[in-house]
């Protein structure tokens, strides 16, 4: 799956995978070592994520049900939870992909 920002025309991921069962969403990113550019995890439904076991820092997106963005936590370090009312689902990325990405508040996601 690849996921672009139709708001700024910019591609967020090209290699994403999905999260969707009970056991896949528990397990997320932990036990994995990084999480390579151009790569990202859509977690749904989810509207809060945590990075305790974790070694490397994410970008995380949280994304309402239109696909629009409503918080985005660039450089979340291990060990660190964060949530989002209203929430849907996160899209789980590399550090530093949301700025690269152009991400914003209100950006409309394309799932394809």
């Amino acid at each position: 799956m690849c996921i672009k920002n139709r708001t700024k025309g910019t591609v967020v991921a090209e290699h994403v995978y999905s999260a969707d069962t009970f056991w896949q969403r528990l397990k997320g990113l932990l036990g994995t070592s990084s999480l390579p550019i151009g790569h990202g995890l859509i977690i749904a439904p989810c509207s809060s994520v945590h990075t305790i076991g974790m070694n490397y820092p994410i970008d995380v997106l949280f994304v309402d049900g239109n696909h629009c963005i409503i918080k985005i936590v660039e450089n979340m370090l291990p060990g660190k939870v964060s949530m989002a009312s209203g929430s849907k689902y996160v899209v789980e990325l590399p550090t530093g992909t949301a700025r690269l990405a152009a991400c914003s508040i209100g950006d409309s996601l394309e799932l394809q």
